[in-house]
Order: C-alpha cells, then sequence, then structure tokens
C-alpha cells in the first residue's frame, strides 16, 4: 500500500515544513501584499477577497505571528519572562507556577528558560529576553554580579529578583527567610539533644546557600557547640553527590547523631544514603518536597507557590507603573516534625 501524500500547498508535518504567506497568496490568487493585508485586517481589502485569503490560510493550516507582528509595530509583547535554575527541580517549578497563576489573571503568559547556574549563560538570556521586549523578567540569578543590568539601563524592563539577592543592581526581589529557617532547624536539633550534627550545603558561593550556613554555624556558637565542626561539607550540588556525602559522613568514627541538609535535592540524597540503615542519624532538611509527609521527614518548609504569586504581583505592579524605590518580600519558613529530625542521638 502506498503512503498518502500531503495536499498540495498543505503543511507537511513530517517534513518539518511550515506554509508560508506565499504559499497563501498563491493558493488564493493574489499578491503577496494583499495577503498580508487580509490577514491583518487592513482596511481597502475586498470582503470576499478577504475571505478567500482567511480559507486558503485555513487549508494550508497558515497561523500568523502575532508577536512578532507586534514587535515589528514597536509594541511590546504581553510576555513576562523567567530564568531560573532546572525547572526539573520541584521547587523552581512551584516557584514558576505561582508566577504564571497570577500573570494569567493579568492577561500576561510566561515564557522560561534554565540558566544551568551559569552567570554566562544567564546573562547572554537576559539579553535575548530583553531583544523580545518582554514586559518584565523574573530572575533567579546564578552569577553574583548584577552591575550588565545597570549599564543596559535594563531598556526601560522592570526585573524581579527571586531566591537570591540583587548585587550592583536596584531591584524588586522575594527572598526566602533563609536565617531563620537555618536557625530554626539547628535549635530544632538541638533541643532534641544533638551536639554532633553535619551540615550538608549546596554552593557556598550562592547567597541562600551562605546564609543558610552561617546561620546555622551562629546557632551552634549560640549554644556552645563545637561537636559539630567535623562534619561541615558544603559545595554538594546534586543528588549523586549528596547521597555519597552522608555515606561518608557515616562512616567518621563518632559518626554524627544528626544531619541538615540545606535543600530538597541534598534531602533526597541524604535519605538514599539512609535507606536500610537500622539505626540511622536524625534529619532535617530545609524545602518541603512531594511525598516527605509520607515517609516521616521532617523539612523546614514555605511557600514556594506563594514566591512565585508574590514576584509576579510585584512585576504586574511596575508593567502597570509602579515607580516607587525597590521592595523586598520575605517569604517566612516554619519547621515541620515528622519523624525524621526526632530521632534522639544515639
Amino acid at each position: 500500500m502506498s503512503a498518502s501524500r500531503p495536499a498540495e500547498g498543505s503543511f507537511d508535518a513530517a517534513a518539518g515544513r511550515r506554509p508560508t504567506l506565499t504559499q497563501v497568496a498563491a493558493l488564493a490568487g493574489v499578491s503577496l501584499k494583499t495577503a498580508s493585508r487580509a490577514l491583518n485586517d487592513e482596511p481597502n481589502v475586498a470582503e470576499a477577497t478577504g475571505r478567500r485569503v482567511r480559507e486558503a490560510a485555513d487549508r494550508l493550516g497558515y497561523r500568523l505571528n502575532g508577536i512578532a507582528r507586534e514587535l515589528r509595530r514597536g509594541a511590546t509583547s504581553a510576555l513576562v519572562g523567567l530564568i531560573s535554575g532546572d525547572l526539573t527541580n520541584p521547587f523552581y517549578s512551584a516557584v514558576a507556577s505561582g508566577i504564571e497563576r497570577e500573570l494569567r489573571q493579568h492577561g500576561l503568559q510566561l515564557v522560561t528558560a534554565n540558566n544551568d547556574e551559569d552567570a554566562e549563560l544567564e546573562q547572554s538570556l537576559v539579553d535575548a529576553f530583553l531583544q523580545r521586549r518582554v514586559r518584565a523578567l523574573l530572575v533567579v540569578p546564578s552569577g553574583e554580579h548584577h552591575d550588565y543590568l545597570a549599564i543596559e539601563g535594563n531598556r526601560g524592563v522592570p526585573f524581579v529578583f527571586l531566591d537570591r539577592p540583587p548585587d550592583e543592581a536596584t531591584a524588586d526581589a522575594v527572598l526566602i527567610d533563609n536565617v531563620g529557617g537555618a536557625r530554626a532547624a539547628a535549635e530544632h536539633l538541638l533541643a532534641g539533644g544533638h551536639r554532633r550534627i553535619a551540615l550538608v550545603a549546596d554552593l557556598a558561593r550562592m547567597a541562600p546557600q551562605r546564609a543558610r550556613i552561617d546561620s546555622f554555624v551562629a546557632a551552634m556558637k549560640a549554644a556552645g557547640n563545637e561537636e559539630w565542626e567535623p562534619y561541615l561539607r558544603t559545595d554538594v550540588h546534586d543528588v549523586r553527590r549528596a547521597e555519597e556525602t552522608v555515606r561518608e559522613l557515616l562512616e567518621l568514627e563518632p559518626r554524627p547523631t544528626a544531619v541538615f541538609t540545606t535543600n530538597n535535592r541534598l534531602t533526597t540524597g541524604a535519605l538514599r544514603a539512609l535507606r536500610g540503615h537500622t539505626d540511622p542519624p536524625a534529619l532535617v532538611g530545609f524545602d518541603d518536597f512531594d511525598l516527605a509527609d509520607v515517609i516521616g521527614t521532617t523539612v523546614v518548609a514555605h511557600d514556594s507557590v506563594a514566591m512565585g504569586r508574590e514576584a509576579a504581583r510585584l512585576a504586574h505592579e511596575r508593567i502597570s507603573g509602579f515607580r516607587g524605590p525597590a521592595r523586598t518580600v520575605t517569604i517566612s519558613t516554619t519547621v515541620i516534625p515528622r519523624g525524621s529530625g526526632e530521632r534522639p542521638p544515639r
């Protein structure tokens, strides 16, 4: 049986060829200029001609690029950009969800890109979004310096920083109470009688991680506890390395009686390392995650969706004309005891 062939002038999806305005004009029997005017609802196009052009466009599956058309006319788009870390991380996907829900109420659409914790990539993504005239740009920064934003003058586009405060740039920001959350976790474990408390942290150069590390250390010093110091591990950046790190900690003598992990990925790695242990150390993780309540993992929780909503709200207010000073919104944290963080020291 022979394979069917697409009708002449139609969009061949298998071949990846999209219909062009030239094909629409040819099928409708009009000039390219007339086809363009008809599809853009411009005046001085006969009703019958316009109908014939639209029917040809429908037959071919041709669609106007509305965004490009508006940009050519000098208008801004209805798009708001988000540059974040890996969206497969539940934290970033929850933030994006909150942003999208809030923007939708104002007729705005969210487009996203990952910076992969690469400062140079982040800067190129910022430039790409600005070239496309997004209405606002939300950034979870990977780099430590943002002076290039001041040099560019933002091109009139408002910026909102999430999770990490801007450096060398004045902009709105939505941050987590990293200091309060880490202190609460440390105090929770100290109150449970733990002294040999391991700290497993992500990249220390990142502001949120630095704040969590410093706050944990301050809580240990305030309690007069020095027994935790041999168990400090930083720059543990993914699940696999977290699992390896916690396994290594458990081989020490004496081993830690408790572990505090500073984000959800590291908590996942710790849980894998503790799987099957008959006498595991206590565990508290920063960031809640799916099924943490089911498996009984104590966490420092915060509302990531609310974080996204707040960022979108600040952006929309700037788009709508607010010209006040830069604002910072802090998302609160709370320790949720579920069992893993309440194991006694042994």
